[in-house]
């Protein structure tokens, strides 16, 4: 059995609002706990009219008081908005109220435009700074005898930390400092081989003994094939929305959108997107078979942008059942 989690972007849909998105939120967490799912990763973004989730820590931390086994965490913090410090303090905080469940997942995007990262107090150099502040981060989370400022709470507690990439830059700072690593190829797929491939190959046992990979994908399971691409359609939209510089809400369904399209945006659409399973179980489980075969990934997270609450939960029930089947013939795990 490979393990399935969920990358959840708390979409505001076209029609809704905030506070919806968050409860639904909630709700998708408890269903994917109630369904055997790993994880339950939140995402940072800011400035953007479909993601409710900018307050990260905040909404981990709603999510956590009403789940009661999943791990719950980031997916991911963008460090370069942040004070390692400030970061450790928060992380510990929850790790304190929820021993045993949160995940700090840490990226170098700034999950943003430029003025809004002005609006962040933030400069875009401040990327160039991510991997001392990962090592500075990582220091807070360790035995605090010695140490001038501590994290409190956070000093001395157990916060698996994991470094998110799309690029080979995350793949190497991950390998050299032996954490794990999650590659968002469900929207950057095109260094998807090679940085899963430094990623092991350069790893040097740290927190880990041995290299351990998730793999970001799209997952629309419906009832039919058809249903499940007009569902995707939502996410279609949106995606070329964001290119196009005019981002709103999560759209519901338009069969006819992909269509509609030039030829030189179906191409993007099409690249951008590719590490995505969409169609009926059958559909799903061919396309994540091939992808873990691919990858020898030890973990899947799934990413569901879907307009509709319930055919969110319904595609969740359905991609659990592939879980016992998915990757069976797969080889042994670091081989």
């Amino acid at each position: 059995m490979i393990p399935f989690s969920v990358l959840d972007l708390s979409p505001i849909v076209r029609g809704g609002d905030a506070a919806q998105a968050l409860r639904n939120t909630i709700d998708l967490a408890r269903h994917a706990e109630a369904n055997g799912y790993t994880r339950y990763w939140l995402a940072e973004h800011h400035n953007i009219p479909s993601v409710a989730s900018a307050a990260t820590s905040v909404v981990i931390g709603a999510v956590a008081g009403q789940t009661s086994r999943i791990r719950v965490g980031s997916g991911g913090i963008m460090l370069p908005n942040h004070s390692p410090l400030v970061i450790a303090e928060q992380f510990g905080t929850l790790e304190s109220l929820f021993p045993g469940r949160i995940d700090l997942g840490l990226g170098r995007a700034p999950g943003s435009d430029q003025m809004t990262a002005r609006a962040l107090r933030r400069s875009p150099a401040d990327a160039d700074t991510f991997p001392q502040d990962v090592l500075e981060l990582l220091t807070y989370f360790r035995d605090p005898q010695g140490h001038r400022v501590r994290a409190i709470p956070g000093a001395g507690l157990h916060v698996p930390i994991w470094i998110l990439g799309s690029s080979l830059f995350g793949a190497q700072l991950a390998a050299e400092l032996g954490l794990p690593y999650a590659f968002a190829s469900h929207f950057a797929p095109g260094l998807m081989d090679d940085a899963v491939s430094v990623y092991r190959q350069r790893f040097r046992p740290g927190a880990l003994d041995a290299p351990s990979v998730m793999i970001g994908v799209n997952v629309v399971a419906a009832e039919t094939d058809e249903e499940a691409k007009r569902l995707f359609s939502s996410h279609q939209q949106a995606f070329v929305n964001l290119r196009r510089g005019t981002p709103g809400p999560l759209p519901p369904p338009d069969p006819a959108f992909v269509e509609s399209l030039a030829s030189h945006e179906r191409w993007e659409l099409e690249q951008t997107l590719s590490i995505s399973a969409v169609g009926s179980s059958q559909t799903v489980q061919r396309v994540l078979d091939e992808l873990v075969a691919r990858t020898r990934a030890d973990e899947l997270i799934l990413v569901s942008q879907i307009y509709d609450h319930a055919a969110r939960k319904r595609s969740c029930e359905i991609a659990a059942t592939l879980r016992d089947v998915v990757g069976a013939s797969r080889e042994p795990r670091h081989a």
